[in-house]
């Protein structure tokens, strides 16, 4: 018979196609994924995944089941959030992904949230602005957080708080000690910039755009961390959120540039699947995040 924790199984290797990333994703190990795995492919009668090299493919019958299968899913969280809603709270969980820009802040509402709600189990991923899209595609979470919602995503958003994008420098830098730095004063500079397509890259690209400047990449990376240490190394300026290099600019370790046309004031998004029910939990976050704004 085909259990709940199978279908749970196969969906994330389908998702990842790989029992290695499935089996991290699950808190199992390897063998056990891959087992449980076989025996579902062995009750249903039909392969539902292939190897091609070094590479896995869901056949045409993995297709079917992993679309049941997360029909199914959902169908269950559904019931279980029904049944948290009687009890008021009480048990529940929230499934929460966030850009990374927004890690530095969501932490934070999240410890007031579950100081008020301490039955509620908090799930929080972190990744790029592709990565939370894919997962909105396939209502992996209860509540999303973007700088920028799409305007082709089919999804219900709030407005909570201001997410201002700054030039960061190197304390030595030779702008670093001008009163005033114009559009003009960062051509032929070298620049660290965040990836192609995430929300930062999208809006530095505007405003280069709009001053007519073609900008120095001096290399591209995909984390704000890493982009802080490369700034402070002295390999470049960059363009970020302030919020991300709060404690970089506190200790004087980064230091903000007055350039004209910033910041460049965007804001933080929560968004969900438009006409999804969303679980008492999520709905009180919400409320704990449009409150605070």
């Amino acid at each position: 018979m085909t259990s709940l924790r199978q279908l749970q199984i196969f969906r994330a290797v389908a998702r990842n196609l790989s029992y290695t990333r499935a089996a991290e994703h699950l808190n199992l190990t390897q063998p056990a994924v891959f087992t449980q795995v076989r025996q579902l492919q062995e009750h249903l009668g039909s392969a539902l995944i292939e190897r091609i090299g070094k590479r896995l493919f869901l056949t045409e019958a993995g297709e079917v089941v992993l679309a049941t299968a997360q029909d199914v899913l959902d169908e269950l969280d559904s019931m279980n959030m029904r049944l948290t809603e009687l009890r008021g709270m009480a048990r529940g969980r929230l499934r929460i992904s966030v850009v990374s820009t927004a890690k530095y802040d969501i932490p934070r509402r999240l410890g007031d949230y579950c100081r008020k709600y301490p039955g509620i189990d908090v799930s929080l991923t972190v990744g790029n602005r592709e990565e939370l899209l894919e997962r909105f595609a396939a209502n992996e979470d209860d509540l999303y957080v973007l700088g920028t919602i799409p305007e082709e995503l089919e999804a219900d958003s709030r407005q909570y708080a201001e997410n201002p994008i700054v030039v960061v420098a190197a304390p030595d830098h030779p702008l670093a000690g001008k009163q005033r730095v114009i559009a003009s004063d960062l051509q032929g500079k070298a620049f660290i910039m965040r990836e192609k397509g995430s929300g930062t890259r999208i809006a530095t690209e505007g405003y280069f755009l709009g001053e007519g400047i073609t900008p120095t990449i001096r290399m591209e990376l995909g984390a704000n961390e890493a982009i802080s240490e490369a700034v402070m190394a002295g390999l470049g300026i960059s363009v970020i959120s302030r919020g991300s290099a709060r404690l970089e600019l506190q200790s004087g370790k980064l230091v903000e540039l007055n350039v004209a046309g910033f910041p460049i004031l965007r804001h933080w998004h929560v968004a969900w699947p438009k006409g999804k029910r969303i679980s008492v939990g999520a709905e009180a976050f919400l409320a704990v995040l449009l409150e605070e704004h």
